[in-house]
């Protein structure tokens, strides 16, 4: 079940874009209503299988318990705002490219939705950090294909990208068009794939594979397959914390230490004046 940290901030946004509603839950940080400080901030889809089974499709993705327990060991996590899909709508929200046999079509209305609408009432209520250095968009499947699409369509906004066993294979398009747009500043984008999910290991190296080849460095794009991974919440919700931790706190001290160096004698050889070395404090970090 969700955590206290976990609202649903709105049961029913109205979307203009679309012409239709959803519901909007909200993660804050642990230490949000204590301090003054401001925070970064982590779009997801499929806000019904993020924080709570009992709303979820099959499983959810622990979120809120990842995120408070990173909370506790001192690392700083983000405002995490998760948006319901659209039920017989998801896959044409979640893909700005058509699929004959599947559907598709109103990614780039959903994406004005969340830059245009729901992006500036955040920022507006909650105390965020702005710029694409320190906002994330995360997803599963499609929710992974929309999300890797965000940061080619605004690279200005997105700079923090979660792509899970993203459904590459949905459009050729999504190559074409990350080659026509090419790389823009310096984001981090993480792909993960599990061995066990037909076709999607393939895709996933295949465009990791362009990423290189139009100038992303590893630095920038990580890729993550895992023999044991399936098309699954349960997987997901074990790979989240890896995720987030490269894609916000990478750089991030993990660990200070005092290590103390006792006092040592030196004897010069042959021995005649025994040197003396005073104890030495440092700290060392990791």
């Amino acid at each position: 079940t969700a955590n206290e940290q976990v609202m649903i901030w709105e049961t029913a946004m109205y979307i203009p874009q679309l012409d239709r509603y959803r519901r909007i839950w909200v993660y804050l940080p642990q230490d949000y209503t204590t301090s003054t400080k401001s925070y970064r901030v982590l779009y997801m889809h499929d806000g019904q299988n993020v924080f709570d089974a009992s709303t979820s499709f099959a499983g959810e993705w622990e979120v809120d318990e990842t995120l408070t327990e990173l909370e506790n060991q001192g690392f700083e996590t983000a405002i995490v705002v998760a948006v319901d899909n659209g039920e017989l709508h998801r896959t044409d929200e979640y893909s700005p490219f058509i699929n004959t046999q599947y559907g598709g079509g109103e990614g780039d209305a959903y994406l004005d939705f969340i830059i245009e609408t729901l992006k500036p009432q955040i920022d507006a209520e909650f105390r965020t950090l702005v710029g694409s250095e320190n906002t994330g968009i995360m997803g599963s499947s499609m929710g992974g294909l929309i999300s890797y699409y965000a940061y080619f369509r605004n690279p200005e906004v997105f700079g923090k990208i979660g792509v899970f066993s993203p459904a590459f294979w949905f459009s050729e398009e999504y190559f074409s068009y990350s080659i026509s747009q090419g790389k823009i500043g310096s984001p981090k984008i993480y792909l993960l794939a599990g061995a066990l999910e037909a076709g999607f290991v393939e895709s996933t190296q295949a465009m990791y594979d362009t990423l290189m080849d139009i100038g992303f460095t590893s630095e920038e794009v990580k890729i993550v397959i895992e023999a044991d991974g399936q098309h699954s919440e349960w997987f997901w919700a074990r790979e989240f914390k890896d995720a987030f931790m490269w894609l916000f706190n990478s750089e991030d001290i993990s660990d200070v230490q005092n290590i103390s160096f006792s006092e040592i004698q030196l004897f010069p050889n042959p021995a005649k004046d025994k040197l003396n070395k005073k104890e030495y404090r440092t700290a060392i970090k990791f």
